[in-house]
């Protein structure tokens, strides 16, 4: 295996691609390609970190096996540097749901919500 990359639907692209952006990620593949609008797939990177984002219209009844409400039982652990700043720059922008703190392992993290509610935790093992 070489990497993991989550598909996490979402029922509003246009709102979910601006809530990334504001993390720092940007578009690097989308389905249609080069246009914003009507999307139904897109992949976003930031540094090593990569995440799909499919809109649940487009499944159709191709994986009716994929229902959910938001959010799901799903938390993604996103791995960086300079967790103090990034979460400087964000505090007010975002909905923390824990704020920083440094944990029995060694990793300093906060945990924000995104939205479609699912659980977006960053750390910093310092």
């Amino acid at each position: 295996m070489e990497s993991l990359a989550p598909n996490i639907f979402t029922y509003n692209m246009q709102e979910t691609i601006a809530f990334y952006k504001l993390l720092g990620f940007g578009i690097a593949m989308s389905v249609p390609e080069n246009t914003e609008e009507d999307l139904v797939w897109v992949m976003m990177t930031n540094g090593n970190v990569t995440i799909m984002f499919q809109t649940m219209e487009s499944l159709g009844e191709t994986l009716p096996e994929v229902s959910r409400t938001d959010g799901g039982s799903l938390l993604l652990y996103i791995n960086l540097k300079s967790i103090r700043s990034f979460y400087e720059s964000l505090k007010d922008k975002v909905k923390v749901i824990s704020g920083l703190d440094v944990t029995f392992y060694g990793a300093t993290e906060f945990s924000i919500l995104d939205n479609n509610n699912y659980v977006l935790t960053f750390a910093e093992h310092e």
